[in-house]
């Protein structure tokens, strides 16, 4: 009995113990830059603790709960101090007429009623991306859903943001790279950690997990929402799918001509066909047997032959050669 003890013990010293080659204090795993100013992240085990040579740990008041209810707090007594939204957001000066009455409109119907909430052990500050039409009635933020549907992934899953002119960005399941995401014990926090490698690394979109579900927004108002591409590459069975203005670009949901028609006037809406954009409409062209030839007579019934599609290899736009069905690249000398 008594070696059992023992054994328990050794074993107990050998969990608690630290690697003294790593940087974390847990597992011995490597250190990477975390979402919260000032702290470090373990790459394995996600464990988070000071960084002790970060000037954020020295200055000021760092972010929290109890910062956050203090600007708040700051905010309302500014705005109930009668100054107005125009002069707390500094731009008062300048105005004509139209402008002011805009701002008191929005002041009048938003103001009192703005909230928000965020996960500051796993999302980046968010930016307030708030749009209005011109009536002042706010818009949808949100550009398209990655919906997570089993947590047995074959690897191999990737996850692409694309953006013509930008290029690309790739999140693959990996949960040896620190820039990839892994599997969670439960499918919301494998969308937890989706959303927050994507939060961490992206210059695109903005993400947050919403239970099973990455919602995607941009980042900068003045990206064009009709441009931004969401791809997933899921090679196994099917865990992921991905929905734009209420469409879900599955290659194996596609059915009919009508649904091949609606995912080329979304892909095609700012005229530009990506390299991923691509590779989404060639599997589902697969499926339904529709021809290389077709796809072309598709898009010039509905976009007429202005349509560029985005070169693979330099990046630049080519123009469509109706009388070869096909785009060709003058720079690198290929159809793409």
């Amino acid at each position: 009995m008594g070696f059992g003890i023992r054994d328990g013990r050794r074993q107990a010293k050998d969990n608690l113990s630290t690697d003294e080659e790593g940087d974390c204090s847990r597992c011995g795993g490597s250190a990477t830059a975390s979402s919260i100013p000032g702290y470090l992240q373990c790459s394995k085990c996600n464990y988070e603790w000071k960084d002790p040579e970060s000037e954020n740990n020295n200055s000021g008041p760092r972010d929290s709960i109890t910062r956050d209810t203090e600007r708040l707090d700051e905010f309302k007594r500014e705005m109930q101090s009668g100054q107005g939204l125009a002069r707390v957001l500094g731009v008062d000066d300048g105005l004509d007429d139209a402008q002011k009455k805009s701002l008191n409109r929005l002041q009048d119907k938003w103001m009192s009623g703005m909230h928000g909430q965020y996960n500051a052990a796993e999302e980046e500050r968010k930016p307030l991306m708030i749009s209005f039409d011109d009536e002042d009635n706010l818009l949808e933020t949100q550009v398209g859903k990655i919906y997570l549907t089993d947590n047995v992934f074959d690897g191999g899953e990737e996850i692409r943001v694309e953006y013509p002119g930008k290029g690309t960005e790739f999140y693959v399941i990996n949960e040896d790279d620190a820039l990839g995401w892994k599997r969670g014990r439960t499918l919301q926090e494998t969308a937890r950690n989706i959303a927050s490698i994507i939060n961490r690394t992206s210059n695109l979109v903005h993400a947050s997990a919403e239970g099973t579900t990455v919602a995607i927004e941009l980042r900068d108002v003045k990206l064009d929402t009709d441009s931004i591409v969401i791809f997933v590459d899921d090679p196994g069975g099917k865990n992921m799918s991905v929905e734009r203005l209420g469409v879900m670009l599955d290659s194996d949901e596609i059915q009919v001509y009508e649904d091949y028609h609606q995912v080329i006037k979304i892909a095609l809406a700012d005229g530009i066909i990506t390299p991923s954009e691509d590779q989404m409409l060639w599997a589902m062209r697969q499926n339904l047997g529709i021809s290389d030839e077709d796809h072309v007579r598709i898009v010039i019934d509905i976009f007429g032959d202005n349509a560029v599609k985005e070169c693979p290899d330099c990046g630049v736009n080519v123009p469509l050669y109706t009388e070869y069905g096909a785009w060709w690249c003058e720079g690198c000398q290929q159809w793409v």
